[in-house]
């Protein structure tokens, strides 16, 4: 990469650690002598819409903040091809735990202007993309359950309690799930679409789920109450659950799920649309600074 370049900073001033992350990327940039072009996106939807007004004045864009932020800028960053380089400032940073990109802000920093170039895959479903994971079921409950303040009293922990909450409340599904030409009929309490490898504050998609690996990790858990919930967690935290036999695991690049009622569909963290879904991967589309993989 060229030592003189510009880079378009979206980084949420109001978050706890927005003027920390602030100060040590202008720090990095100015020995690296990158020039910084500060946006100033106070809703969702103005992420993407200045990244595409920038197309062409910078050459890579730095976003501080959590998985929700980086999920809205997604589509700009893959129709303009600019590299994106993440400060971590979520409560669960699943898309830099996938890529390997430290936590600590100032490592963060260093690595955003020194760091090597890669691509990785995004994924869509009924047109909205994600980066780490789309999910039906106890995601959804979780998602209402986790409040902002649950966030910021518990941190990462928040997502435990949280799930705990939901669990005890619970109700199964039935779907049907089409994919590599096939159809699956599941009773399910959560079915997952896995773009990345990490979701829901350090969750593992599947054990060997990476973000450029062309393909959608899927799975679809039967629990018939929420006491299996222990014995399951610690092997969805290594992404081992395929190995139980109430858990179905497929993978493919396309795939369908209907349910005889519409159900919401979470996004990395948010609610954005509903069944019928159908998801597909869009291998390479997006430019990330971090380390090989």
């Amino acid at each position: 990469m060229s030592a003189r370049r510009n880079a378009l900073l979206i980084v949420n001033t109001k978050a706890r650690q927005g003027q920390r992350a602030l100060d040590e990327i202008r720090e990095e940039c100015a020995r690296a002598g990158v020039a910084l072009v500060h946006a100033d996106c106070r809703e969702r939807e103005d992420i993407a819409e200045s990244i595409r007004g920038h197309a062409g004045k910078v050459d890579m864009v730095i976003v501080g903040g959590g998985d929700g932020t980086l999920n809205a800028a997604a589509p700009a960053l893959a129709d303009t091809g600019l590299p994106l380089a993440i400060l971590p400032m979520g409560t669960a940073n699943d898309l830099a735990r996938t890529l390997g990109i430290p936590l600590d802000l100032r490592e963060a920093a260093k690595l955003a202007v020194t760091g090597p170039v890669r691509r990785i895959d995004l994924g869509e479903v009924n047109g909205v993309a994600f980066f780490n994971v789309a999910s039906i079921g106890l995601s959804v409950e979780l998602a209402r359950e986790l409040t902002r303040e649950m966030k910021r009293r518990w941190g990462v922990f928040g997502y435990a309690v949280a799930a705990f909450r939901v669990l005890r409340r619970m109700a199964p599904f039935r779907a049907d799930i089409r994919i590599n030409g096939k159809r699956h009929r599941v009773k399910s309490v959560q079915i997952g679409v896995g773009n990345g490898r990490h979701y829901g504050g350090g969750m593992t998609v599947q054990e060997n789920a990476a973000p450029d690996d062309g393909k959608l990790d899927v799975y679809s858990i039967d629990l018939r109450g929420w006491w299996e919930w222990p014995f399951l967690f610690p092997d969805f935290r290594r992404g081992r659950h395929g190995h139980w036999k109430n858990v179905h695991c497929w993978y493919g690049q396309e795939v369908e799920i209907a349910t005889r009622h519409r159900r919401p569909v979470n996004t990395d963290g948010d609610i954005t649309t509903h069944t019928p879904a159908r998801f597909r991967v869009r291998p390479g589309v997006v430019a990330v600074i971090a380390p090989p993989r």
